[in-house]
């Protein structure tokens, strides 16, 4: 729905936690870049909230920590420049079920887990005012989200990911900021170019 109006940037590091991203910011966003981004879109907490099991490598952070490490993310993607707007993205649901039919009895993430993290993150951007969306709680409003949400329980199939997207367009249709990100109204790039010749081949 972009195509045209902006260049969109992913970058997702597998097993990374919000301890990893903040060690790495100020590379992926530096200040003195010469263009900053209109838009960070953050989900760090899947990660953090799994449970700490002894003698076994996990990225669990504790909360605390994790809640600081979001506040000083968010204080830093905000001072990128005036324009650039953030989102954060809180931990979506887990299917516990699917997951000890996935990964064992001694699976580290649950549900549980997944709200508490959750619930910080919103309280923290309504805190700092970053726009945040509910994933925890949106998600399992959808009638069948234990069974179409979730490739493995914890990873989001196609319909898990259709949620994400939607809420996020949501969000920059809503949102009161100028100029408008909401792709209703960004301007395209090269309009009047078209790829075909006067005889249109």
């Amino acid at each position: 729905m972009q195509s045209a109006q902006a260049d969109i940037m992913l970058r997702g590091y597998g097993g990374w936690n919000s301890r990893n991203a903040l060690q790495i910011i100020d590379q992926v966003f530096p200040k003195d870049a010469a263009v900053q981004p209109s838009l960070v879109i953050t989900y760090f907490g899947g990660n953090d909230s799994v449970k700490l099991i002894p003698s076994t490598f996990s990225p669990h952070v504790p909360l605390p920590e994790f809640i600081e490490n979001m506040r000083k993310i968010a204080i830093h993607l905000k001072s990128l420049s005036e324009k650039t707007r953030v989102i954060f993205l809180s931990v979506p649901p887990a299917n516990d079920e699917m997951i000890i039919q996935n990964y064992g009895e001694g699976a580290a993430r649950s549900n549980e887990g997944a709200r508490i993290y959750s619930e910080a993150t919103l309280k923290l951007c309504q805190e700092l005012e970053v726009k945040a969306i509910d994933l925890w709680t949106i998600m399992q409003q959808k009638d069948d989200w234990l069974t179409t949400c979730f490739t493995d329980g914890i990873h989001l199939a196609s319909e898990g990911s259709k949620i994400v997207a939607n809420e996020i367009m949501r969000v920059l249709e809503v949102a009161e900021w100028e100029p408008s990100l909401h792709w209703k109204v960004l301007p395209s790039e090269f309009v009047g170019i078209s790829p075909f010749d006067s005889e249109g081949n």
